[in-house]
């Protein structure tokens, strides 16, 4: 009897597990309408890694921004960074590293810029280049 309690107490733990493994959110549960638009990552793998991302929103009110970052792939001592653009208006096509990560001709078209650092520390700054 005490070998069938422990036998339903461990299927019941890994069902458990599997429940949790198979309904976690992702991206694609996230308001806002996010589509990626273009991405960098340098090839550098013994210093800090340099990612950076345009990102478009279908809907800026209920998008959840900081959730996304936190979702983008982020390494320690490296530096990601998401640029936020209403879909629609024109976003880079293309994104480079530095300061100036995209042709500042669509600075006025980004609404919002998340940033985590190398200690990892987050930020998320809305209208950045205003």
């Amino acid at each position: 009897m005490k070998k069938i309690g422990i036998a339903l107490l461990v299927l019941g733990l890994i069902g458990w597990m599997l429940k949790d493994t198979f309904t976690q959110s992702g991206m694609k549960d996230l308001k806002g309408g996010f589509k990626e638009v273009a991405s960098y990552r340098n090839e550098n793998n013994t210093g800090p890694v340099q990612r950076i991302y345009a990102v478009t929103v279908t809907d800026t009110s209920t998008a959840q921004l900081k959730e996304y970052g936190d979702l983008m792939p982020h390494t320690k001592y490296g530096n990601t960074k998401v640029y936020y653009f209403l879909k629609g208006t024109q976003a880079p096509k293309t994104l480079s590293p530095g300061d100036v990560n995209f042709d500042t001709q669509f600075n006025s078209n980004c609404f919002a810029l998340y940033e985590k650092s190398a200690m990892g520390n987050v930020g998320l700054v809305k209208w950045p280049f205003k």
